[in-house]
């Protein structure tokens, strides 16, 4: 198969640019230093391709990837990064032929994950993003109510989410720094061999964290394009042109397509005016021909981690062939 030959929109990988980007990263943190979170791709064999690259432990956003993830053979060492309290999930979750961790923050997801009869658990821990965590000086407490519970605690972690996406990269620094002090506050209460952290905005910005749990960096968006980070765009929605005016031009992808919470997408040579459900509206730049109707164009993603869940497949090219078709088989909860 051709990439003319796909029907749109389709997702499409660029091998070389896959190749690259998960050589670079396996250069700058080797072996157990990068847990790859597969939420950025929700695909065992994409996960397949990073641990043969050296990364044998993955993070996980949600059940289903923990579930398909050891169903893979890739179930040496699973975080569950996000905290859950459904009783039918944790079971199956402490039922895996696989080594499970999960991120407690709380009396009651402690007892929730003591219940279901799992083993280990991260205290998670908020540094700066207001999303999950407890107080970095509560984390002592609950790591002593996970022990008295029967718990393993293996350390910490803490996302400086507020912190990957800032495009100056000192005051990204900055901001790493500053979240990492309240993690290692909270780990040296804590205890345990792990810190886990960072994401592919800071993975090279964060020394503190023993591991850290990027994704993105393997297909990459436009967001995180704009850091100058060693990875290149790998990623993009072929689509088709539909429709056409003197002004403007219709493209067959959008909201249902593509993961908009970033921004806009990008169409080289192009300014988007808009996307609505299935069509993205768009002007060529002065100077520039505009497409015509039935051209076939490349959407870059402003947001890999949604747009690839919007998704049942990835096609890899290489060239202008599509040399194999990835079931992204780790969608759900």
């Amino acid at each position: 198969m051709f990439l003319a030959d796909l029907p749109t929109p389709a997702l499409v990988v660029d091998t070389a640019a896959l190749g690259h980007n998960l050589a670079s990263m396996a250069a700058a943190l080797p072996g157990a230093r990068l847990r790859p979170h597969v939420k950025a791709h929700k695909c065992t064999k994409l996960a397949a391709l990073q641990a043969r690259h050296g990364h044998h432990g993955f993070t996980c956003a949600t059940p289903r990837e923990m579930v398909g993830l050891a169903a893979a053979g890739l179930g040496d060492d699973l975080l569950l990064a996000n905290e859950s309290l459904d009783p039918a999930r944790l079971r199956r979750l402490a039922e895996l032929d696989a080594r499970v961790t999960i991120a407690v923050d709380s009396n009651e997801t402690i007892e929730a994950a003591a219940k279901a009869g799992l083993r280990a658990v991260l205290i998670d821990v908020e540094v700066g993003l207001p999303r999950c965590g407890c107080a970095a000086e509560d984390a002592a407490r609950l790591a002593d109510l996970a022990r008295r519970s029967g718990l393993q605690v293996r350390g910490v972690m803490g996302y400086e989410g507020h912190a990957v996406g800032l495009d100056d990269r000192q005051r990204r620094s900055d901001e790493t720094g500053h979240a990492m002090q309240k993690l290692l506050a909270a780990h040296a209460e804590v205890g345990g061999e792990m810190i886990s952290a960072g994401g592919t905005g800071t993975f090279d910005l964060n020394p503190w964290a023993t591991e850290i749990q990027a994704g993105s960096y393997a297909l990459m968006d436009t967001a995180y394009g704009r850091l100058g980070l060693p990875f290149l765009p790998a990623l993009f929605v072929l689509a088709t042109v539909v429709s056409a005016s003197k002004t403007w031009t219709v493209a067959d992808c959008g909201l249902k397509s593509l993961g908009m919470d970033h921004g806009n997408p990008r169409i080289e040579g192009s300014s988007i005016w808009f996307c609505s459900d299935e069509h993205t509206t768009f002007a060529a730049d002065e100077g520039r021909a505009p497409p015509r109707v039935g051209d076939r164009i490349r959407v870059w993603p402003a947001h890999v981690d949604p747009t690839i869940a919007y998704h049942e497949s990835l096609h890899l090219l290489d060239g202008e062939r599509i040399v194999e078709v990835w079931p992204i088989d780790l969608r759900g909860w």
